[in-house]
């Protein structure tokens, strides 16, 4: 007799059904389906950057410290590096790249410049996909903003010019 895990299912076959080696991973990022072949143990992030080339999100700390790889699973803010490429399957990903509209940068990516909220800006995108997920979950009072974005560190110490730029878009400035 053996002893197995619930079946996943909802969004296709069960995970008992796929690997170990190399499967096909159906994943939609930024409104695009795109096809992968890999491991059923690669990460999101690595899935993103290594083969979809869309280096955005970036690899910081690989266990889900720092927040530079913050992308959206389905609205949700989410550590890529936490979070299997296989698991996004039939979800939405959304990726720093998917915030640009028609070559328009959104209001947020513009507010980090005008506000100077970076440095070397390698936390930037993480930094930038929280901020807007903080508004549109509504954490919008002043003394919300540091405490919801404290999942996202910045070496350089730019916090102040970043609740800065989170205050900007916030406000319609």
């Amino acid at each position: 007799m053996s002893v197995r895990g619930p079946e996943l299912t909802e969004h296709g076959p069960g995970l008992e059904e796929r690997g170990p080696g190399p499967v096909h991973v159906t994943l939609s990022v930024n409104g695009t389906e795109r096809h992968l072949h890999v491991e059923p143990r690669v990460s999101l992030l690595d899935a993103l950057r290594e083969h979809l080339a869309l280096t955005g999100s970036k690899k910081g700390c690989d266990q889900g410290a720092c927040g530079a790889c913050t992308v959206w699973v389905d609205g949700r803010r989410v550590l890529a590096c936490l979070t299997l490429a296989l698991a996004c399957e039939g979800h939405e990903v959304t990726t720093v790249e998917g915030l640009s509209a028609d070559g328009e940068l959104h209001a947020m990516q513009k507010a980090f410049i005008s506000e100077d909220a970076l440095q070397c800006g390698y936390c930037t995108p993480g930094q930038i996909m929280s901020a807007v997920a903080l508004l549109a979950e509504g954490h919008t009072a002043d003394g919300e903003i540091g405490e919801w974005m404290s999942g996202n560190l910045c070496r350089c110490a730019a916090y102040p010019n970043i609740r800065a730029a989170v205050r900007a878009v916030r406000d319609g400035s």
